[in-house]
């Protein structure tokens, strides 16, 4: 199998890679069960999801262009994201990750090369811990994400329904380290009145 090569460029998505993007996503929305979205998107439909990434925080959209491609053609080999968690305060120094690779970019360290531009791109940000939820079976993918130290915390079963059949999805969790953490937890019996 070609591995990616190392000159490939991870940089962050914009708007000029909505379709690219866009296309990549519904290949996973038609053809697996990877995503619990059913039906295809427009680039528009998805423009605030890209939005909602910017270059710079705790929410990110990195992609992976083809070194042999320029950007007028904007090849892309994939992208990772980090999203919030849940939208609660308290959980924002929590994030979703997510790495998706353009077909014929997977098993090549496509995903490797996102995740560690991703989880370094992360490294100065106030985020405690990654989550990530992996449709299940998907053995590549827990391969990935063990790699990347995360840790099988629970599976969900028979969550989502696709295909005509239910799925299970199993969440891993990584540590990360804030700059900002507070250095102990409080104590919950000083909230008692």
């Amino acid at each position: 199998m070609v591995r990616i090569p190392a000159e490939a460029l991870v940089r962050p998505g914009t708007e000029a890679d909505l379709a690219a993007l866009t296309d990549i996503y519904n290949h996973y929305v038609r053809e697996t069960a990877l995503t619990f979205d059913t039906a295809a998107f427009t680039p528009e439909e998805r423009l605030p999801w890209l939005r909602s990434h910017p270059e710079d925080g705790p929410h990110r959209l990195l992609v992976a262009q083809d070194p042999r491609t320029g950007d007028n053609t904007r090849r892309l080999l994939g992208y990772a994201t980090s999203s919030p968690y849940r939208p609660k305060a308290a959980y924002g120094t929590s994030v979703e990750v997510s790495v998706y690779c353009a077909p014929g970019a997977t098993g090549r360290g496509t995903g490797s090369l996102l995740y560690g531009a991703l989880f370094d791109a992360l490294g100065g940000e106030d985020v405690h811990r990654a989550y990530a939820a992996i449709a299940q079976p998907n053995e590549a993918s827990a391969r990935l994400h063990g790699a990347f130290g995360f840790r099988h915390i629970g599976t969900y079963t028979e969550v989502g329904r696709k295909f005509g059949r239910y799925w299970d999805v199993s969440w891993y969790e990584k540590p990360l380290l804030s700059r900002t953490a507070p250095s102990a937890s409080p104590d919950p019996s000083r909230n008692r009145r």
